[in-house]
């Protein structure tokens, strides 16, 4: 196999990558630009949008519990990150982590999973931003046509195109060309008025709350609470979204940790005062099917108990709080593109930095237009779980990378570390991974595709023209290594995907998740379709063991063949 497989890049060399040049970034943030670009995306579409979908399809009542339980998943991870942040203080997040920790080969799957994190997540957003949007224009009596109003599949009659969710992403990626600085200001704004649009539905919401809404409590029992942590995770992603930007910090190793934590222990706190809130003022679970709810269900609730000066006010809140989701969603994502690129795991081209803003321009662009796109068309509940097991992904390989970090390099300085040895980190991987098997089939189904795609990228392009890659050996391997190294790859990719198939349905028949939660007749349904086959979990897990062998014999062979190949 290609050694720079599984090379990592010193810390030191990390650093002096990202400090010489003239792709250098500007230090501009303080720790309390940091805390606010944290809560700017932390509090948006999750708290206004998901806490709604979530309590209406999976856990009632109980999303208090699911925000306990996505809150602690996500300390764990939290911690892990600082560490790592204040050690490692450059563009990259957990992609970065791993490159220093695991190899490249590992670095690109997270920084190809963290693509699919910031940019599904930026468009989940922007349809958030329209729902909410559209609600404060029916307040003033002012309705969009069918048409421009939602994604085709979002269940609205007439609709072709989500038009809102476009314009609001290109007009947020052209904002951030200019400068991050002056985005960290617009950012500081719009968190100030939705906290305050937060804090105005807590103190009107709590004197409508009937504690019989809250029963039953657990409608959908403790797999919907699971299913539902699994799905509000994505409301807690905004943590790691600073360590993205630690190539601008002006003190990363002090700052950083600060930002992360402080971010997370002030959303988790008005996450479950809103969700409590919210569950009691109107039986969720009676709204599941209704779009207008799903939508915009903050609002949707005072408006329910006849309070519509609130629900407009809380809905101007929710369009700021969204939009500052939005931009730092969008600022991380091409910053992950920047890093990649400059490593030339992805064309170098792409992380050129503006001569005058100092901003990865190019990646910036780029991310906005195809974000915008895919947002114009897509239903939110589709965006939200794919960002949720990105996110999660993520979380377990940097959980892992400080336990073989402080192996490695016991010496190193860190001017943060995770209290507890290898306890959190342990807990970390434990609770991200039981998340990630609550998720539905189709998700995970979404992602392997997403993930393979990723590898056959990296194979073809990533692997032959980074900066670690030894182009004197690549010249001196002969056709059969290739193919007994391409069969080793394919063989390993073929692996993972039937061990995750095939316990993904041993989880629903040993009862750990439900059919309703997991929603193996959304799989069923597209695969008849396309395809004229049907699937349940007893078909899956013996698909994935056959796909399992059919991967472990790929790899034997392309071992048989790399041995073969060097007696002859």
């Amino acid at each position: 196999m290609d050694s720079n497989l599984l090379k990592t890049k010193s810390i030191e060399q990390l650093v002096g990558d990202a400090e010489s040049g003239a792709k250098a970034l500007k230090r501009t943030l303080t720790a309390m630009d940091l805390t606010l670009l944290g809560i700017g995306a932390i509090i948006g579409t999750g708290i206004f949008v998901l806490t709604g979908t979530a309590a209406a399809n999976q856990a009632g009542p109980a999303i208090v519990l699911s925000y306990v339980l996505a809150g602690l998943a996500c300390a764990f991870a939290a911690l892990c990150y600082a560490e790592f942040a204040a050690m490692i203080p450059i563009s990259g997040s957990a992609y970065t982590y791993a490159y220093a920790t695991l190899g490249e080969i590992f670095a690109w799957m997270i920084g190809w999973d963290l693509i699919l994190e910031y940019a599904v997540g930026s468009m989940t957003v922007a349809v958030g931003w329209s729902g909410y949007f559209q609600r404060i224009l029916a307040g003033f009596g002012m309705h969009l046509p069918a048409w421009m109003s939602a994604a085709p599949a979002a269940g609205v009659e007439g609709a072709i195109v989500n038009l809102p969710a476009i314009i609001i992403v290109l007009v947020i990626s052209c904002l951030l060309v200019i400068g991050v600085r002056e985005s960290a200001r617009f950012n500081a704004v719009m968190v100030t008025v939705k906290l305050a649009a937060i804090l105005f539905f807590i103190v009107v919401g709590v004197g409508y709350v009937k504690p019989e809404n809250w029963s039953p409590f657990m409608p959908y029992g403790w797999a919907g609470i699971t299913a539902a942590a699994a799905v509000v995770f994505f409301a807690y992603i905004g943590f790691d979204a600073v360590s993205t930007t630690a190539e601008e910090a002006k003190n990363p190793s002090r700052d950083l940790p600060i930002g992360i934590i402080a971010s997370l222990i002030i959303c988790t706190v008005l996450y479950l005062s809103v969700a409590g809130i919210l569950s009691g003022i109107i039986p969720v679970v009676a709204y599941k099917a209704d779009a207008a709810f799903l939508n915009a269900p903050v609002g949707y609730a005072l408006a329910v108990i006849n309070q519509d000066w609130a629900a407009g006010l809380v809905s101007a809140g929710a369009v700021a709080g969204i939009t500052s989701v939005l931009l730092v969603m969008l600022m991380s994502q091409p910053r992950i593109f920047f890093a990649m690129s400059r490593d030339q795991l992805l064309p170098p081209g792409v992380s050129k930095v503006h001569p005058k803003f100092r901003t990865p321009y190019i990646t910036t662009l780029i991310t906005g237009v195809v974000v915008a796109i895919v947002a114009g068309f897509t239903p939110i509940q589709i965006l939200g779980e794919m960002t949720s097991i990105g996110t999660l992904f993520a979380f377990v390989v940097v959980s892992v990378a400080v336990i073989i970090l402080r192996i490695q390099r016991p010496d190193a300085r860190r001017p943060f570390k995770v209290p507890g040895g290898h306890v959190i980190p342990v807990l970390g991987v434990l609770s991200c991974t039981y998340l990630m098997i609550a998720l539905t089939v189709m998700t995970w189904v979404r992602f392997l595709v997403w993930l393979d795609l990723g590898m056959i990228i990296y194979w073809f392009y990533g692997r032959t023209h980074s900066q670690l890659a030894n182009h004197a050996e690549a010249a001196a391997r002969s056709s059969i290594e290739n193919v007994a190294n391409f069969l080793k790859m394919a063989g390993y990719m073929l692996v993972f995907n039937g061990f995750c198939i095939t316990l993904l349905g041993l989880m629903t028949e040993w009862g750990v998740t439900t059919e309703e939660l997991a929603k193996w007749h959304e799989l069923d349904a597209v695969l008849t379709k396309w395809f004229g086959l049907h699937i349940n979990p007893e078909i899956a897990d013996a698909f994935g063991l056959k796909i399992l062998a059919v991967g472990l014999v790929a790899v034997v062979l392309g071992f048989v063949l790399a041995r073969s190949s060097k007696k002859s």
